[in-house]
């Protein structure tokens, strides 16, 4: 089968171990981001089965109404940026396994941005390369509150690091996941607004979707403590647009650690870069190569099973 894989920034996925399992096929692999569906569509003519990922690039009508020979598409993970019902209308699979294991990955890079931000690592050494010496003062974790909006496999990895941490861990979420949270021994705030005012770092693990997107409003931010920290390594449109810029230049909450981002790759001149207070790093969470051979091993199981005629994780109507 000829295979194509999109947006492999970095050149990683050719030398990962797992990717023996395409021996026998043609996989062309790019490195580049595109959105044009006229290039695209020029790139992927020939292709009968397309990996992605995560969600790197959407995939809609227009450019499956351009791809005749596409039979499969391969990734791990949740397809809100497929349009599943034009991909049944084509006759494309969607395979889209998601496994229950916790992006341990993303819970120690979040943890990462968190001890970069209080101790101003990325400035120090910006600073020490420049010939300075220590120009900044740091805060310490112990004995701070740890806000965690979102208490699924991620946010309760965060709660244990919290804790052993000394952090006073707080917990806002869903019902069901309120509960478990106080089952595993952690306080819950009283509502959302609670937690943004009660938090000094407050980290988000909610998962996309209709009823989330831009659940962090601006008056949320504006409660959180002006030496507060907000963290988001989730998804950059559970904020209100424009939300977190402004309320960083106001200084409510004093400062961030990002990791995602609205448009990615993201321009150089985005204002968020040009933020003193602003930590961003360029959707590093679970870039990391454990969790590429696990997530990458998934998804050409899938295009195996799909060519000995027996497709699994099927996510679409075929």
């Amino acid at each position: 089968m000829k295979i194509a894989i999109l947006d492999d920034y970095q050149d990683a996925v050719r030398f990962l171990h797992c990717f023996g399992k395409l021996a026998g096929h043609e996989v062309t692999v790019w490195h580049d981001h595109v959105e044009d569906v006229d290039l695209l569509a020029e790139r992927l003519a020939e292709t009968e089965v397309l990996v992605l990922i995560r969600e790197r690039t959407p995939v809609g009508a227009d450019l499956l109404a351009r791809l005749p020979r596409l039979k499969l598409i391969s990734q791990h993970g949740v397809t809100p940026h497929i349009d599943l019902a034009a991909c049944s209308r084509h006759g494309v699979l969607v395979s889209a396994g998601q496994y229950g294991r916790p992006s341990y990955a993303t819970a120690e890079f979040t943890w990462g941005l968190i001890l970069g931000a209080f101790r101003h690592i990325p400035q120090e050494v910006a600073q020490l390369k420049a010939g300075r010496w220590q120009t900044t003062m740091g805060d310490v974790l112990h004995g701070r509150t740890l806000g965690i909006f979102g208490y699924g496999r991620i946010g309760a990895l965060l709660a244990g690091y919290g804790r052993a941490f000394g952090m006073r861990v707080l917990v806002w979420g869903r019902a069901t996941t309120l509960d478990k949270a106080r089952a595993d021994g952690y306080d819950t705030a009283g509502s959302q607004r609670a937690l943004f005012e009660a938090a000094d770092v407050l980290t988000l693990h909610v998962r996309l979707n209709a009823q989330t997107r831009g659940i962090v409003s601006a008056n949320d931010l504006a409660r959180m403590k002006p030496d507060a920290l907000l963290v988001n390594t989730s998804r950059a449109e559970l904020i209100e647009p424009g939300a977190l810029v402004a309320a960083l230049r106001e200084g409510r909450p004093g400062r961030a650690a990002v990791d995602v981002y609205e448009q990615e790759p993201l321009p150089p001149d985005d204002p968020l870069l040009a933020l003193d207070n602003a930590l961003c790093t360029p959707h590093l969470g679970y870039v990391e190569r454990d969790a590429y051979e696990f997530g990458f091993g998934k998804v050409f199981d899938q295009i195996l099973a799909y060519a000995a005629g027996r497709p699994e994780h099927i996510v679409n109507a075929g």
